[in-house]
Order: structure tokens, then sequence, then C-alpha cells
């Protein structure tokens, strides 16, 4: 596998380019601010009346309207949720100047065609594998995030070089960019945010817990062993892999993962991951999120009102109140 790194990227791509960042969320800030400290000249696009505008204005960018960034820039950076694509594309895609580029940080809206960039643009994908936070911050500390990268049409036939660009000037280029495709991509980061990290893993710290304290463990006890270690667990992992976090633990520590972690992740559990990983190839997950967010976020926000009033929010809350 191939990777590149600011040695091997020519920043001339995206010198004397206008770039347009749409959305000023978690990703948007932390690329814009990367982009301008990497001097790139940067403008973000919103809608009238969006919450971010404030925020962007305060951190001295220039703010301009969706379709007036869209026409003012070289680059289009889609950073806004990727349910919103589709209605964002519809507003700018008259706008976007012939031979511009557009990317994305995200292959969701066109692997799964919520939107069909027009045959003239080069579209690339620059997708760091983190949040938007961490991004801005080992970018101030002279470090960078990796990030995938693809391009999806080459209408220029400098989309590769613009993208590579794009990634450096982030601050990617400093940890490394690795090459994929807008569906691998897409059809990875769905299936670890349902199957993995973002889906199972919080799901088994609350089974865990709930299973202490109907055995009898206090709620206190039961939050420490099973939610309080994740994070020695992340860091063992992140700076020895899990082979070495297995070294570093206990005998005792190491037996019982030995002896428990297949009985729980057997092959049922790996059975419905293929299910999930084909589900998402399918284009259900694309479909429900754009359900969603049509209907108001009925599920989402009925979930996260269980989620704050739950036990297991309670227990963190009392060993931790000002958190």
């Amino acid at each position: 596998m191939d990777w590149i790194r600011d040695a091997d990227i020519d920043p001339a791509a995206l010198s004397g380019k206008r770039v347009a960042i749409i959305g000023y969320g978690n990703q948007g800030r932390a690329q814009a601010l990367n982009l301008r400290d990497s001097g790139a000249e940067v403008a973000i696009g919103l809608r009238e009346g969006s919450a971010s505008q404030a925020e962007a204005e305060r951190e001295q960018l220039t703010v301009l309207s969706l379709a007036a960034a869209a026409a003012w820039a070289d680059v289009t950076m889609m950073l806004a949720p990727d349910e919103h694509h589709a209605a964002i594309y519809g507003e700018i895609a008259q706008s976007l100047r012939e031979g511009s580029a557009l990317g994305f940080s995200h292959g969701l809206s066109v692997r799964f065609g919520l939107i069909s960039p027009r045959y003239d643009l080069d579209v690339f994908l620059i997708a760091p594998k983190g949040p938007g936070t961490a991004l801005r911050s080992l970018y101030l500390d002279g470090k960078g995030m990796i990030a995938a990268w693809a391009v999806a049409q080459d209408a220029s036939g400098r989309a590769r070089d613009i993208a590579l660009a794009y990634g450096g000037a982030i601050g990617s280029g400093r940890a490394g960019l690795i090459a994929t495709s807008f569906a691998e991509e897409a059809e990875a980061d769905l299936f670890n945010e349902q199957a993995v990290v973002w889906g199972a893993v919080p799901e088994l710290l609350i089974a865990g817990y709930e299973t202490l304290v109907d055995g009898g463990c206090s709620p206190e006890l039961a939050y420490l062993e099973c939610v309080g270690e994740l994070k020695l667990l992340a860091d063992l992992i992140e700076a020895r892999g899990i082979a070495g976090m297995r070294e570093a633990i206990s005998n005792t520590a190491e037996l019982g993962a030995l002896l428990g972690g297949r009985r729980i992740v057997d092959n049922g559990v790996r059975q419905r991951m293929a299910d999930i990983l084909a589900e998402v190839r399918a284009g259900k997950f694309a479909a429900a999120l754009t359900a969603e967010a049509g209907a108001g976020y009925p599920a989402l926000n009925a979930e996260r009102r269980e989620n704050l009033s739950s036990e297991i929010e309670n227990t963190r809350r009392r060993l931790k109140p000002a958190s």
C-alpha cells in the first residue's frame, strides 16, 4: 500500500485557487482554518440565518451564500451533513464554475447517488480518519491526521494533484494519505459506524454494565469496570496495536480476554456484521438516512432523549459531576 506524504505532494496544484467550504461544523471549521493557515484563500458557504455564521466571522473567515461561494471558488468542498448534500447541490449546481473541482470528505452522497456531479467538474475525496477537533489540534501541534483520498471524475486531468494538494494543506500529508475509492470509503465508514466503533462498542458497554448491576454489583463499580477502562484500552491499542495491548495487561486480564472474547463475538456476530455490510452496499442505510432527515429526525431525537435519561448516564454523572 502506497502512502503519500508531504514530500510526494506538489502544493502548486492548489496555489492561487479559491476554496469554498460548504458548512461550518466539525470538519468544516477544522478544514477551513487549516487551509487558511496553510496559505489558501478560503470562504465559507452557508445558508442565510445559519447559526454557524457568527462563529466563522469571529474567526475572521469570509461568509457567503451557498450559490455565491460556489460561483467564487475554484474548489468547492461539501462539508455539510451528508443528508443535506442533494438539496445543497441543487442550489449550487448552476453556480459552480466550469472546470472547477468539487470535493467531499465522505463518499456517501456520490456512492449512493444522492447527487450526480456535472460532467465538467473534477470530483475528489479527502476523508480525514477522525473528528475535526482532532484534525485541527494535530495541525496546530505540527502533526497531521491520516486521510483517505480518491478521484471520481478527472475532467481537468489534474484532479489527483488537486486532491493531494488539498490533503496536504489540511495537514494530512504530514501523517499520510491512503488511496481508496468513493465506494470503498463510504461502505467501510458506514459499516464501522453501525457494526463496530460507534454502534456495537457502546451497546457492548451498556450490556456489560447492566449485566453487572443485575447481578448485584454497585452501579458505580459496574461503570468503572465496563466503561471507565475503555480509554486505557484505546490508548494501549493506539500505542502498541492489539497484540501489544495484550502483552501489556496482566495474565489474569489476558486469559480472561482469551476465554471470554470469542464467546461474545462468535460466528453469529460475524454473520450479522456481514449482513450489515451487505445492507450498506445495497443502499439501505443511505435510504434510511434520507428518510430520517426528511421526517425531521424522529428516531434520532427519541434515542438522544432516552440516552440522556438512562441509568448508565445517571451513574456517570454521579461519578463525574463536573463533566
